[in-house]
């Protein structure tokens, strides 16, 4: 008898492909879980708002004394943020970008020539918040600026002399005359960390919020641009219309001047016809009744 050869089992297949599976499923578990969804424009706009508006606020107070210029001056840094929102949402540092734009617009010298900011505001209520408020007051912009940098916010020197657009030496120069002048007039401030923590306090005591909310300072920044834009076009128009005037007006030849006017002796003064006589005034009406037609007017009559 002839045996039959056995069938292959199909069980290592099998179980090759139940591994297989198996890798797969292990694979996908391995595998990170999708991204959630990006936020949009408007929802970055109002976290990145959210997150750094109150500091802001109370950092640029310490920067011009003034709240409502403090307020002013974050409000509008966020609505230029908006405006130019592709470049600052790709910055490194979003809140560095709009802390820049609040720091120029507050340190701005055109706030002086208005009303508004000319009337002094009331002191804060501590004796020592108000020296040390009138300490960084008297200090120069530049100066004021790269202390609540680097003692008040712990940035570094590099970072402080970019944002304060100097070199590294000239914001070390800045830092330590600050520090000079703060320590004689405050000697309890002369440590660094000390002068940084009172610079917290003197933030944090006064209470300042943020005026509006983020979808407020948006709309804000969208009318402003419109308004901007209406003017750029209504200046464009009237810088094409005057120009069309001048060259439709503008002479396209030269012209000699006019000599002026002299006195010449020897000639007698132009005058005019005076009075008729009667006789003359006869003649005058006897040419104009006769011959008024026929050959005579043309032919005189000889005599």
């Amino acid at each position: 008898m002839t045996q039959t050869p056995a069938c292959p089992s199909p069980l290592p297949e099998a179980e090759a492909k139940a591994e297989a599976e198996d890798g797969t499923e292990a694979e996908a578990d391995l595998e990170p879980a999708p991204p959630a969804s990006a936020l949009t424009p408007g929802q970055a706009f109002d976290a990145l708002y959210a997150y750094a508006a109150p500091a802001l606020v109370r950092q640029t107070y310490l920067l011009t004394g003034r709240r409502e210029l403090a307020r002013e001056s974050v409000e509008r840094a966020f609505q230029l943020a908006w405006q130019r929102w592709p470049e600052v949402a790709v910055d490194r540092d979003p809140a560095g970008w709009v802390r820049a734009a609040a720091y120029e617009y507050a340190t701005s010298p055109w706030h002086r020539l208005r009303l508004r900011h000319r009337t002094p505001e009331p002191p804060p209520a501590a004796l020592d918040d108000r020296r040390l408020l009138s300490v960084l007051l008297g200090l120069p912009p530049a100066y004021r600026r790269t202390v609540l940098l680097h003692d008040g916010l712990g940035i570094g020197l590099p970072e402080t002399a970019a944002e304060t657009e100097a070199s590294t030496p000239a914001a070390v120069g800045r830092l330590l005359h600050a520090r000079e002048v703060v320590a004689a007039r405050v000697p309890e401030l002369a440590d660094p960390q000390e002068l940084r923590l009172r610079l917290t306090e003197l933030g944090s005591k006064e209470l300042l919020r943020t005026a509006t909310k983020p979808v407020v300072v948006r709309s804000g920044s969208e009318r402003r641009a419109r308004r901007w834009t209406r003017a750029a076009i209504a200046f464009t128009v009237l810088l094409i219309g005057s120009t069309a005037f001048t060259l439709r007006t503008a002479p396209d030849h030269y012209e000699a001047p006019q000599a002026p006017a002299a006195t010449i002796s020897g000639v007698p003064p132009r005058s005019g016809l005076g009075p008729l006589s009667e006789e003359e005034q006869e003649l005058r009406a006897k040419l104009r009744t006769t011959f008024q037609s026929g050959p005579e007017r043309l032919r005189p009559e000889l005599r």
